[in-house]
């Protein structure tokens, strides 16, 4: 039961994860929106659209994890669910390992854009000149927070597979649309 209150502390951290990038967006429309009807009026806030687009990517890099944890991600899982428990839990856990390896790499190929931005105090070419060490440290630590959330996942599965509880595999890396016909 470890694993599954392991992943179920995870899933709370999250949610709150999520609501933080959530009201970030929600400022962020608020800033476009209010830059919309400015420009109604002959004015603008200018640099909506590069706020925007920070937002945007900031919201895709730590949103990850969240999904992970509640069973979102995309799968084709035509032979996954042709098998019974196990052969379904050795899916999970194979879709965990390859998804672990790809998201650890681009967490790590994400480190040397931070890098150069520290290290030559790099700044937007637009009129805002935003430094972008503000946007490239917390778009690397999203992409970092999704490889140990999918590191860690991975390794619950795992240690459920090799315990046998085959069933419980897929309450952590299992697809979310069996979740909803399990309940």
């Amino acid at each position: 039961m470890l694993e599954l209150r392991i992943i179920e502390a995870l899933r709370r951290l999250n949610r709150g994860v999520a609501l933080l990038v959530g009201a970030g967006l929600l400022i962020c429309a608020a800033f476009v929106l209010t830059d919309i009807l400015m420009r109604r009026f002959g004015t603008s806030l200018g640099g909506t659209e590069e706020i925007a687009g920070y937002a945007m990517a900031l919201a895709t890099a730590w949103g990850m994890a969240f999904t992970l944890l509640e069973l979102g991600h995309v799968r084709i899982d035509l032979l996954r669910s042709r098998v019974q428990s196990f052969g379904r839990a050795l899916f999970d856990v194979f879709s965990m390992i390859v998804m672990s390896g790809v998201i650890v790499t681009i967490a790590i190929k994400a480190w040397p854009v931070l890098e150069r931005s520290i290290k030559n105090g790099s700044t937007a070419n637009t009129p805002l000149e935003t430094p972008l060490v503000w946007v490239h440290a917390p778009w690397f630590a999203g992409w970092v927070w999704f490889a140990l959330m999918s590191c860690v996942v991975t390794l619950c599965a795992l240690s459920l597979v090799v315990r046998g509880r085959y069933d419980e595999t897929e309450t952590v890396a299992g697809a979310f649309a069996e979740q909803e016909m399990l309940q």
